[in-house]
């Protein structure tokens, strides 16, 4: 079956940021605040710690103050009236989370924010163009409580008992396919990144004893360069942060040795959650 090989996933994803001349760095330039998430959760899971002073103040210079609210950017010199803000905010909070620094953000000017986008239905808006979806309504409920979508928005506001959990780990637990990685829906191929969106959701309705975890875990561990480092979608593919992270996240569902637990809800470790919610 192999091991994590998570000596080598550090040091990849350190080496990402080092790397801001490649073609990789430039074509990604519009998901740094994506990526820093992605790369810094996999390192606090992994127990890796990394100086955050220097991630603090670039996290801060995304902040936008060209309109009466608070925005953010993927760059401190991005436009961010294009981007789907609401998914930054949220990013934002929670690499600042990891680091016990929600205290630099103006808590009243963000919580504003994201209430005025609150539609009469009592839908959200993504941003000022006014595109609605299910994963809007999650992304703002998490950045309320200052830290894909349906089941955490209703496991966050205490409302899963309106689904049927029965019926819906049966659909999930279709999504494992004979290698033992889950995908997204029927007919596509298995995706490392859906042992996060599928075993969370699972987790969450208490059925993830429903799917072979033992056949997940050799497809994640199967998915790795065990030369260089990171994790990919499908063994033999190219590795990349996002498809690490979610490998990693997934194995802290499986509870692999060395990996600490995440939250499904929250997608943060536990322990920082538990610090937010209960100030420890």
């Amino acid at each position: 079956m192999g091991e994590l090989a998570a000596d080598k996933h550090v040091e990849y994803i350190l080496s990402v940021e080092k790397r801001k001349d490649s073609v990789e760095s430039a074509v990604m330039e519009h998901l740094r605040v994506n990526g820093a998430y992605w790369g810094l959760t996999t390192l606090d899971l992994l127990g890796d710690v990394v100086d955050s002073d220097e991630i603090i103040k670039w996290i801060m210079k995304c902040q936008h103050e060209s309109v009466p609210s608070t925005w953010w950017k993927n760059m401190d010199d991005d436009d961010a009236l294009c981007l789907q803000v609401v998914l930054l905010v949220m990013l934002a909070i929670q690499v600042l989370a990891l680091f016990n620094k929600l205290n630099v953000l103006d808590v009243d000017k963000v919580s504003n924010y994201i209430a005025g986008l609150q539609n009469e239905d009592g839908s959200f808006s993504g941003d000022i163009w006014g595109e609605v979806d299910t994963r809007t309504e999650k992304l703002f409920l998490c950045s309320l409580f200052e830290v894909f979508c349906c089941v955490a928005a209703l496991a966050i506001t205490g409302a899963l008992h309106y689904v049927d959990k029965d019926l819906l780990g049966w659909w999930l637990c279709e999504r494992q396919v004979k290698s033992g990685g889950l995908n997204g829906r029927p007919e596509k191929l298995p995706d490392v990144c859906y042992s996060w969106w599928v075993l969370s959701s699972l987790t969450m309705i208490d059925r993830a004893h429903w799917i072979s975890k033992e056949k997940l875990l050799k497809f994640i561990l199967s998915c790795q360069d065990m030369e260089n480092g990171g994790i990919s979608d499908r063994p033999d593919d190219t590795v990349d942060i996002f498809h690490t992270y979610f490998g990693v996240a997934g194995l802290s569902f499986l509870e692999y040795p060395g990996v600490k637990a995440i939250d499904p809800a929250h997608a943060l470790p536990v322990d920082v959650v538990d610090r937010i919610f209960f100030r420890q």
